[in-house]
């Protein structure tokens, strides 16, 4: 699912990289349609939150977890996650889709990863 346009209670949930240089992909559209601050890597700006995804599978583990708390934190957003670390990262959805294992309702995962968590 390719994510155009969002609703008003809704987040664009991307890959970055630490430094927020959001120039391809997801990220390029977080940066261009919902709110992602050039040099921000990390975090809600915008409609859009970013998960440094170019660090290293720890990084993406820890920011993950930071996510999933903000999203219990803030049940009236509905969070639309793209598939994160899954392009030019290099992993692959069995790699980060059980980083969400658990994730409160309000998070919506793409097709991938929900096929991978139903497996496990």
């Amino acid at each position: 699912m390719r994510i155009e346009s969002l609703e008003p209670h809704q987040v664009f949930v991307f890959g970055s990289n630490a430094s927020g240089q959001h120039g391809a992909g997801a990220a390029r559209m977080a940066h261009e349609r919902f709110g992602a601050v050039w040099g921000e890597g990390h975090g809600l700006h915008g409609r859009s939150y970013a998960i440094d995804t170019m660090s290293g599978l720890a990084v993406i583990e820890r920011e993950v977890a930071a996510f999933l708390g903000f999203a219990a934190e803030h049940p009236e957003l509905e969070l639309l996650v793209t598939e994160i670390g899954c392009g030019i990262a290099g992993y692959s959805p069995e790699q980060i889709a059980p980083l969400f294992r658990g994730a409160p309702d309000n998070v919506v995962l793409p097709a991938r990863f929900l096929a991978v968590l139903e497996r496990d």
